[in-house]
């Protein structure tokens, strides 16, 4: 692995393990040093401010992703600066997997993922949810 440019993040993926792209993520990010990194609570599959909840996985699925990427877009960020990602699951099946890696290769079209780390639970905080998913991103500090 050799790090080009120490303003943008590297991704790697070791020769020695599997190609997890086809999974949506990567095994390793490495930071770039003129930046700091922002925190992304766990977002739902909330459709709007009263927190209404589909009971469709894939519905849930798409709005946590938009959710993150409203987060993101909040601090002038887009997918390729999230270094992270962890995703709770309720009831997680090969059914679910395959939806959620579906909908991550639509937000993440260049195939250059997040590391990340699925989770499956039986619950999460509010009924009804059926996916969070929180985050840790890149911001370059501004050059001045």
């Amino acid at each position: 692995m050799n790090r080009q440019d120490s303003n943008t993040p590297t991704f790697h993926n070791p020769p020695s393990l599997f190609d997890p792209t086809p999974y949506a993520f990567c095994h390793s990010v490495i930071s770039p040093e003129n930046g700091v990194l922002v925190f992304i609570s766990g977002q739902s599959g909330a459709e709007d401010t009263n927190h209404k909840l589909s009971n469709n996985f894939r519905i849930q699925v798409q709005f946590a992703l938009r959710n993150l990427l409203a987060v993101l877009s909040s601090h002038d960020l887009k997918p390729e600066n999230t270094l992270k990602i962890t995703v709770l699951i309720v009831d997680h099946s090969s059914e679910k997997l395959s939806i959620w890696t579906e909908e991550m290769h639509k937000i993440w079209d260049k195939n250059i993922f997040p590391t990340s780390t699925l989770i499956p639970v039986p619950k999460l905080a509010i009924d009804g949810m059926l996916i969070e998913v929180d985050a840790v991103a890149f911001k370059e500090n501004p050059i001045g």
